[in-house]
């Protein structure tokens, strides 16, 4: 990218599923191609999230070939020189230097990979990026911030990382994924930071100091991120980013752009700027005021740029650090 534009990147977009909306025409999601170019968001990584369901051969099954068909459609809606599908960091840039859309894809929900570790080089294969650990409820994998009752959950399962869980983050690295562990418990948050060769990024949670919820992470989880060279995600979900006021009976207060910059400043002060980013979650809960979907990004980058945020700061935050654990993953998987 030339001048003085910052490349944009949003770590975490969902999408519809099934019976997917075509994201190169405007309708009704939060982030499609045209609401991306509206609003200067220039590239984002698109979700296979799978939700938790039996942990049984036909519920692993079935979560398997959801995720494979979600990975194969954000990758077959890419093409041409308006958008490119990039799997690397490398690719990304490239894409944006040519003024195209960059769109890269994840999995959400290690239950979609059941007990086969294959499945990681199969997603890799078809371009994803990283692996969210788990989603709401214990999987095999690990423990969830939000156990669910309705599946059976007890408060703890695994203590953290199962077994396989720790197997899973050594295919994650040695096929160049990424580690996520937003919606990881504490405990699984910390082993996974620790197990894993390469950063791991929490790609959408907030600062627990300052909104107390179970999907949020603490001072202690933002120092272990920046211990192993990691990276923490301010995202735009209200309930993360302030309290409901006394009485409402509300998930979350009404938040806006402001209250996600009060989250990114306390972060950097703890951990500086070089493990910080933003990210939407859009359609999946995202959306704050003043930036509500893809067409309102810049909102977010007027209010950064008030807070004293600089360009070489902003682009840190909108991307530069993303890519660079991105690199570290792709890079191990090589050596």
């Amino acid at each position: 990218m030339s001048g003085d534009a910052v490349f944009t990147l949003d770590s975490h977009v969902d999408i519809r599923w099934p019976d997917p909306p075509d994201p190169r025409v405007e309708g009704p999601m939060r982030v499609d191609f045209p609401k991306m170019e509206r609003g200067g968001l220039r590239a984002a990584v698109f979700i296979a999230y799978v939700p938790q369901g039996r942990r049984d051969p036909a519920g692993h099954a079935e979560a398997a070939a959801r995720a494979e068909a979600m990975l194969r459609h954000i990758r077959d809606r890419a093409g041409g020189e308006a958008r490119r599908f990039c799997a690397t960091a490398a690719e990304a840039e490239a894409a944006a230097e040519a003024g195209a859309l960059a769109v890269l894809s994840a999995v959400e929900n290690g239950y979609a990979m059941g007990h086969d570790l294959g499945a990681v080089a199969r997603w890799r294969a078809l371009g994803a990026c990283y692996l969210t650990l788990t989603h709401d409820g214990h999987n095999d994998l690990a423990d969830s911030a939000r156990p669910r009752q309705a599946l059976g959950d007890g408060p703890v399962e695994h203590g953290g990382l199962s077994a396989l869980g720790r197997d899973a983050i050594g295919a994650l690295n040695r096929a160049g994924m990424m580690v996520d562990v937003s919606h990881v418990s504490k405990a699984g948050m910390m082993q996974a930071a620790e197990v894993s060769r390469s950063p791991v990024v929490a790609t959408h949670t907030a600062c627990r100091a300052l909104r107390d919820h179970p999907r949020n992470i603490d001072d202690e989880q933002l120092d272990a991120l920046a211990r192993v060279g990691g990276l923490v995600q301010i995202t735009a979900v209200s309930a993360f980013l302030r309290a409901p006021p006394p009485g409402s009976g509300a998930a979350g207060a009404e938040a806006g752009v402001e209250d996600m910059a009060d989250h990114v400043d306390h972060a950097v002060r703890r951990i500086g700027v070089e493990h910080v980013g933003v990210s939407s979650d859009f359609d999946g809960g995202g959306g704050v005021r003043g930036w509500e979907n893809a067409a309102e990004t810049g909102g977010l980058t007027a209010v950064l740029r008030g807070r004293g945020y600089g360009p070489r700061e902003l682009a840190l935050l909108w991307s530069g650090n993303f890519l660079r654990v991105m690199r570290a993953a792709e890079t191990l998987a090589v050596s």
